[in-house]
């Protein structure tokens, strides 16, 4: 069995008033990408997950945890 990681992409992206895309151009991604990491489809790699977390201004443990 897999194991999921949990997030908060899209509460922190909305709380800053940021559409998926917004967020996007500010990680040098595509809105897809940030899209399926909101909803859990698919687990970014630790690149991804560093580059979320500057653009977001949090640290990486307050965006994602194991459950």
């Amino acid at each position: 069995m897999a194991e999921a990681l949990h997030n908060r992409v899209r509460e922190l992206r909305e709380a800053r008033g940021w559409t998926q895309l917004d967020l996007a151009e500010q990680m040098g991604v595509s809105r897809k990408t940030v899209n399926t990491i909101e909803n859990g489809i698919f687990v970014p790699s630790t690149i991804v997950s560093l580059k979320m977390a500057r653009a977001l201004k949090q640290p990486l443990e307050t965006i994602f945890w194991l459950p």
